[in-house]
């Protein structure tokens, strides 16, 4: 069996994956967000990542109203760590490559070449507006040439000496950028359009993929390594699960009931807004997920129940690995590490 990478998915953002007044308090601190990184590191987790966000999704929870910045927050966290990739975010259209090709080398120093990228090329329209950053002249697929010119002057000041490069969007002359990483930094996309894929296989180490199940996901996955086989590269495929854990199944089933019956509506009406998806789209995989509170798939019972899920999902969805949300880090985190990480090591022959 292939190797499979486990990731967290750090709570950067107040609330985390969960849209519910009922969860226990995520409140986006770096004392939270430090000690979910090391208890991840600690257990021998593959890779450590936050998002980049800048405007929450309202309702009475203020979900996502309160965050940290990912490059500066992963940065200290590489100190706090010392085996697991560090993964930041950025968005294309807010940050210049120019400026990101040098942070990154200097969070590879600070991690002694774990650095890592989350390339993000679009956002709801607000976020970014808010700043002056949005650009309407921009759609969907013309976002992706944008990130592709983005993407192509970053890679070139990791490894060439000065950097000439004149396109549609971006002029680039005699640009220095020292010092150089050790090592071309991991790089990641999330792309489920075809489009989206391509700038990814062609941009990235990874690519994050999901569906409203594991039929769909399993699709896109296909799709990306499809693609790979025709630009003859390679491109590992992950998911992403948030985690409700107990060692007492029924407890883990009454808390993942109480916090869709605590489902923030106006968070989540605030979220499908922002993105432009129609909640009556009963087939969309955001509506269907959101719609219980959920982020993105839960998976919950006690360490066993929830290990079965885990190997089950990686397996019919032809996973490389999956990236976890927790409701509580401590917690979830510590069962994980302990219970249910060694049986995946095992059962994968890592």
């Amino acid at each position: 069996m292939s190797k499979k990478e486990f990731g967290v998915f750090l709570p950067i953002a107040n609330g985390g994956w969960i849209v519910s007044s009922a969860t226990p308090t995520l409140d986006a601190s770096y004392a939270q967000n430090k000690r979910a990184a090391m208890l991840a590191d600690g257990y021998g987790m593959d890779f450590i990542m936050s998002m980049a966000k800048w405007r929450g999704y309202g309702g009475e929870t203020n979900h996502w109203g309160c965050s940290l910045e990912s490059m500066t927050m992963m940065a200290g966290l590489a100190e706090a760590t010392q085996n697991a990739k560090i993964i930041a975010t950025v968005h294309t259209l807010l940050m210049n490559p120019g400026a990101v090709a040098k942070m990154v080398a200097t969070l590879d120093q600070i991690s002694n070449g774990r650095a890592g990228l989350n390339i993000v090329s679009g956002s709801f329209r607000d976020e970014l507006n808010q700043m002056g950053a949005w650009r309407d002249d921009i759609d969907h697929d013309e976002r992706y040439t944008y990130a592709q010119e983005w993407s192509t002057i970053v890679n070139r000041l990791w490894s060439e000496e000065r950097v000439d490069f004149e396109g549609k969007y971006f002029k680039f002359e005699d640009c220095v950028s020292e010092p150089k990483p050790s090592k071309k930094p991991f790089t990641v996309c999330a792309g489920q359009s075809e489009r989206g894929l391509r700038f990814t296989v062609r941009n990235a180490d990874a690519c994050f993929v999901g569906g409203k199940d594991d039929a769909e996901t399993r699709s896109i996955t296909q799709m990306a390594r499809d693609i790979a086989k025709e630009y003859d590269e390679s491109i590992k495929c992950y998911c992403m699960a948030t985690l409700v854990l107990d060692k007492d199944n029924a407890k883990a089933q009454a808390k993942a009931q109480a916090y869709r019956d605590g489902k923030d509506a106006g968070a989540v009406e605030g979220m499908m807004r922002s993105y432009g998806i129609d909640p009556a789209l009963k087939d969309n995989a955001m509506v269907i997920r959101a719609q219980g509170a959920f982020m993105s798939r839960e998976l919950v019972g006690d360490p066993t129940t929830v290990a079965d899920q885990l190997i089950s999902m990686l397996d019919n969805t032809a996973m490389d690995g999956v990236m976890l949300n927790f409701d509580d880090y401590d917690q979830g985190l510590t069962l994980f590490g302990e219970e249910i990480l060694p049986v995946l090591r095992a059962h994968y022959g890592e």
